[in-house]
């Protein structure tokens, strides 16, 4: 099957590489609404193709050939509160208005858990029948057989604890760090010598304005904030980890989950929208709305060494079912219905 790539000109526009099956076709545009309702139909137009996969939620409203479209989630369809940056929120009003029409005009729409196929089936009244489930994968990257003076060097360069709960931190409201401080900030008065609570990418000084609020000023120093951690690191982060914490309050596969877990590192996740379908019982479920729940399963995974070991190995076996050939495979599936 001989595949061309459309892109955008732009400065990540070398990132992939053609082969003999494989061409890309690089289409200019002043911005990419421009792009893929203008530029990217007339480029289509230009060749005698089978379809279309457009794979990041939108496409073009008008199209020459058939679509396929993978809409990874439709979180923005179900609240607009222009809390994000002018970008982000722009990005968000134009797949309001975009993705709707676009779904109904695909022949095809792909999506990456069942949970997601059920909520875009509802949300935008698609038949069953023309939505299909293909997971995401897990980068083989994320695993634990990292030698250990290296995982000890990037404890010593970060300056961690050797044992530590590992939370990502973001502003987003979906991510319920509130939810998590306020769970950690009650952990920590339960127990003599609490485990630290290590938040990347995340504004130290928010942390001390809630410890403030809530009168706990004194907890600043169980909270470790390494800063922004490249890709590329974060499987040595994952196995530093004691635990990782992904109590999310709504997603649409939770990657996280699976990236952890290839490290062998036990999780703590959320029992709503996709996660107990991707965790399966290879993680700890609780409630994310919760805080009781929250700081009740750190306590026990953390008291619990047995527990943590079951669910260390069981999440090595849960991430090796999740991979990009069986991805592409199932896509393949569905490419060959169109030739």
């Amino acid at each position: 099957m001989n595949m061309l790539f459309f892109v955008k000109t732009d400065k990540d526009s070398d990132c992939l590489k053609e082969t003999p099956n494989f061409k890309i076709e690089q289409v200019a545009a002043s911005s990419y609404a421009t792009w893929e309702q203008i530029k990217l139909p007339q480029a289509v137009k230009k060749h005698s193709l089978d379809f279309l996969h457009s794979t990041c939620n939108t496409s073009a409203l008008s199209l020459s050939v058939p679509l396929i479209l993978t809409v990874h989630d439709i979180i923005y369809l179900e609240k607009a509160d222009f809390k994000g940056t002018a970008y982000q929120n722009f990005g968000n009003l134009y797949r309001r208005f975009v993705v709707p029409g676009v779904v109904k005009k695909s022949k095809v729409v792909i999506t990456v858990s069942n949970y997601e196929k059920e909520v875009i089936k509802k949300r935008l009244s698609v038949p069953e029948e023309k939505i299909k489930v293909i997971y995401n994968a897990v980068n083989r990257k994320f695993n634990n057989n990292y030698p250990v003076d290296k995982v000890t060097d990037f404890k010593k360069k970060y300056n961690l604890p050797d044992e530590f709960i590992l939370f990502l931190g973001n502003t987003s409201p979906k991510k319920n760090t509130h939810n998590v401080i306020l769970a950690y900030i009650a952990y920590c008065k339960a127990v003599n010598t609490p485990t630290p609570l290590v938040v990347l990418d995340y504004n130290k000084n928010l942390v001390e304005d809630m410890l403030t609020k809530t009168g706990d000023t004194d907890l600043i120093n169980n909270f470790i904030f390494p800063g922004f951690i490249a890709s590329d690191a974060m499987p040595l982060m994952y196995n530093t980890a004691t635990l990782f914490l992904y109590p999310s309050l709504r997603e649409s596969f939770g990657l996280p989950i699976l990236e952890a877990m290839g490290c062998n590192t036990p999780v703590i996740t959320s029992n709503t929208s996709c996660m107990p379908e991707i965790a399966a019982d290879a993680a700890l479920l609780i409630d994310p709305f919760s805080v009781q729940e929250i700081t009740d399963g750190i306590k026990l995974l953390l008291s619990d060494k047995k527990m943590r070991e079951e669910l260390s190995s069981k999440g090595l076996a849960r991430a090796a079912e999740f991979s990009w050939k069986a991805a592409a495979e199932k896509l393949l599936d569905i490419y060959n219905q169109f030739e």
